[in-house]
């Protein structure tokens, strides 16, 4: 799977350069579409918005469902106060203390895009004697707009409204050591890793026992990516979506995670066993972990009444919704896995 790990990083850096804050994914999802394209598949978009696309297999009866979602956390404009600058509402959990002094974009509905920055109000700490003591919430901290704007007035102007989407850098960068540093690595990793297997299987041209379909959600992070769009014969969801590193838990950025509870539940017995079967078998580097705070979109599939085992894989992510960190032995060790379990 080495040769296909270059194919891999190659299109996450691609996805993660492409704005997709949760309600707008339609670019990001016209080129994972492309993507899917040009390795020889057929697929389609949702009217959700998601991609789903056949991989092969043979099983109809007994299919699986593999998904990853390419919509990320961001903001909409909700106010745009006297002085021409912008107050917020999150899109997701971006927690305003993790995005703060964060260079952002505001995506008009009709009159292009501009640049900001997302500062507390009163920036400047030689001036701001409560600078060190004030906590920070959406309701105190503002974008400043890269724009000789003074007032409302001159913000309308711009073509700028309340409901305008607000997607934030994510600066991505990937170390000599292997270290993959972005935001949204949740879960714009995953699609890549699922890209690379939809490659490793047309170009080694393997028909799986089981059929194996892929969607990439949009809306995962609003907890609703899954509630639709579920294939007829599918008995299994997994997914792919990033491992949690933090206290108390065993996975690393170097491993893949496989999880046996959330916070909604645990996972398919069976499914999580033979995950870890498959991954003890094939020498895979990985770890087993109860995450606190996490849902899926598996969870959601089964949410929404779908009868279905699931489960839940991915690569260790630290510092989740923040500045996010994984590794490429991580990434590599999840699409092994799904080659170890599928395969």
């Amino acid at each position: 799977m080495e040769k296909y790990m270059d194919y891999v990083l190659e299109q996450t850096k691609n996805i993660l350069s492409i704005d997709s804050p949760t309600g707008y994914t339609k670019e990001a999802a016209d080129y994972v579409i492309r993507a899917y394209e040009s390795l020889g598949y057929h697929p389609v978009k949702t009217v959700k918005g998601g991609v789903l696309v056949e991989i092969g297999g043979t099983d109809e009866k007994d299919a699986i469902l593999l998904e990853a979602h390419m919509d990320t956390l961001g903001a909409m404009v909700r106010e745009i106060k006297g002085n021409g600058r912008l107050k917020l509402s999150p899109l997701g959990g971006m927690n305003p203390n993790n995005a703060e002094a964060e260079n952002c974009r505001i995506i008009t509905r009709f009159d292009g895009k501009y640049e900001g920055t997302f500062q507390l109000e009163n920036a400047s700490i030689h001036v701001n004697g409560d600078y060190n003591d004030t906590k920070r919430s959406y309701d105190n901290m503002e974008v400043v707009l890269d724009e000789h704007v003074t007032s409302e007035e001159e913000t309308r102007e711009l073509g700028i409204m309340e409901g305008d989407i607000v997607a934030f850098d994510p600066r991505t960068t990937i170390t000599e050591k292997g270290y993959i540093k972005s935001r949204f690595l949740d879960d714009k990793l995953s699609v890549g890793i699922l890209l690379g297997f939809a490659k490793f299987l047309k170009e080694e041209n393997i028909t799986t026992k089981r059929k194996i379909y892929h969607h990439i959600t949009v809306y995962e992070e609003v907890g609703h990516g899954a509630c639709g769009t579920v294939p007829e014969g599918v008995t299994e969801i997994l997914s792919v979506d990033m491992g949690c590193v933090g206290d108390s838990l065993q996975c690393s950025e170097r491993q893949v995670s496989i999880c046996a509870k959330d916070s909604v539940g645990p996972y398919n017995y069976e499914v999580v066993t033979n995950l870890i079967k498959a991954a003890k078998e094939h020498n895979i580097d990985f770890a087993v972990d109860v995450y606190p705070h996490y849902g899926s979109d598996a969870d959601a599939a089964l949410e929404a009444g779908y009868d279905c085992r699931h489960g839940l894989i991915g690569a260790g992510v630290y510092a989740s919704h923040g500045y996010e960190r994984s590794h490429v032995d991580g990434a590599r060790n999840t699409l092994e896995l799904l080659r170890a379990y599928l395969v």
